[in-house]
């Protein structure tokens, strides 16, 4: 135990060390805050949404009450959803940084909704945001390389190599217990503020636990990758250039490099490419017959087909109806977005396993619930909650059933925890 204190007296007398260190745990520190004062931000606002939909209700009520017609309700009246974030999101921010965690929608045709802001590809944001996992991924291996390029050629320049060796006790585990005592330290500096900050958070232990684990794996993949170096003989300059390099390759330009490939490799076309043909779609409907709109509706959707005919006048029913024909002639657009996106995620995640950078930033937004499978799984919810406003809504325009004020209230409720997929 002696040779252990020892080696963290030696360390803790470098003032260079022991500023690096100090550095590391003031950056961890201030990742962690920054991530929970966005995530902080995002939680207010999904706290503000239920006032503020009372208040928008209240007015729709007040303008369109004494009309009877269900349409006018499902035209005027926008319905929130919402995205929580997990407990362990701050640590990693992933798609909400670039993604809607909220979203106001109209019984109208969804895929313009969901995709009206879709006007760039976040998977072009490779760094993102100054959080924790930014912190591990790209800072982290920098001060691997400040303390553990010289270990043993700091010894050899200035003549204390031989008289060690002269010493009993083996060489290695010199070496060997002086790169532990940095490594944990390193380690320390990153992960007593994040456990403070989860354990703040109420994130569930086991979490803690695995976020400390992959923290733990990913400071021995490049401490290794510095004992490598300084197995081959170089001087102390040469050794803190080549691990630059290797973290410049492996951190940055690889990882981007590879983000292309798959991005040619996989071809998605833009989402607002899908809007515009829902769009289209519904602008044609304007100019064809009503009764080939209901006729294809009704092909689709038989359960209303006993509905009444349409007259003369203007019918909401006959709105809504052109409105999901126009959602149903790009639902193939939509699955093949969907697919080249989540083809493009798995190739992401399995680049993971070649390029720890990559695999560390997947795999804390995969716990966090921040990747894109979670950012999917928002629109599957919100998919889920707009087919159950259609439903409600077409009960009173296809069985012609007068809509009065306190129908409004009756619409359904969006539930981001139970909201499922609907069949296709």
């Amino acid at each position: 135990m002696s040779l252990w204190r020892y080696e963290l007296a030696l360390l803790l007398r470098s003032r260079m060390a022991v500023a690096g260190l100090a550095l590391l745990a003031a950056l961890a520190v201030a990742s962690l805050a920054s991530g929970l004062q966005r995530i902080d931000s995002q939680r207010q606002a999904i706290e503000r949404i239920a006032p503020l939909q009372q208040q928008d209700l209240a007015a729709v009520v007040a303008a369109h009450g004494d009309s009877t017609d269900a349409g006018h309700a499902a035209y005027y009246t926008f319905h929130p959803t919402w995205n929580p974030p997990s407990a362990l999101a701050f640590a990693a921010i992933g798609m909400r940084d670039v993604a809607p965690y909220v979203l106001r929608i109209r019984a109208l045709g969804l895929e313009a909704q969901i995709h009206d802001g879709d006007t760039f590809n976040p998977e072009l944001a490779l760094a993102g945001r100054f959080d924790y996992a930014f912190l591990l991924t790209f800072l982290l291996p920098l001060f691997v390389v400040a303390l553990v390029h010289d270990l043993r050629s700091a010894e050899t320049e200035s003549g204390r190599e031989r008289m060690l060796r002269s010493l009993p006790g083996s060489m290695a585990r010199l070496y060997l217990r002086r790169c532990a005592v940095r490594g944990l330290a390193l380690l320390a500096c990153v992960a007593l503020p994040f456990v403070g900050f989860a354990l703040h958070q109420q994130v569930p232990l086991s979490l803690v636990a695995a976020v400390v684990a992959a923290v733990a794996a990913y400071l021995l993949f490049w401490i290794v990758l510095a004992l490598l170096v300084a197995r081959l003989g170089w001087s102390s300059t040469a050794n803190a250039a080549s691990l630059a390099t290797l973290w410049v390759a492996i951190a940055l330009v690889l990882p981007t490099l590879s983000h292309v490939a798959i991005e040619r490799t996989i071809r998605v076309d833009q989402g607002a490419e899908i809007a515009r043909a829902q769009r289209e779609q519904v602008n044609r409907a304007w100019d064809i017959p009503r009764e080939d709109t209901m006729a294809r509706f009704y092909a689709r959707h038989p359960e209303w087909s006993d509905s009444a005919p349409l007259g003369d006048e203007f019918h909401y029913k006959w709105y809504l109806a052109f409105h999901q024909n126009g959602d149903e002639s790009v639902a193939a657009m939509a699955a093949a977005y969907r697919d080249g996106i989540e083809r493009r995620s798995a190739a992401a995640a399995r680049l993971g396993w070649l390029l720890p950078p990559v695999g560390m930033q997947a795999l804390l937004t995969r716990w966090a619930d921040t990747d894109m499978q979670a950012h999917l799984a928002y629109q599957d919810r919100i998919r889920a909650y707009h087919a159950a406003l259609r439903r409600f809504y077409y009960g009173y325009l296809f069985r012609d059933r007068p809509f009065t004020g306190d129908d409004y209230a009756r619409a359904p409720k969006f539930d981001p925890e139970h909201m499922t997929r609907p069949a296709r």
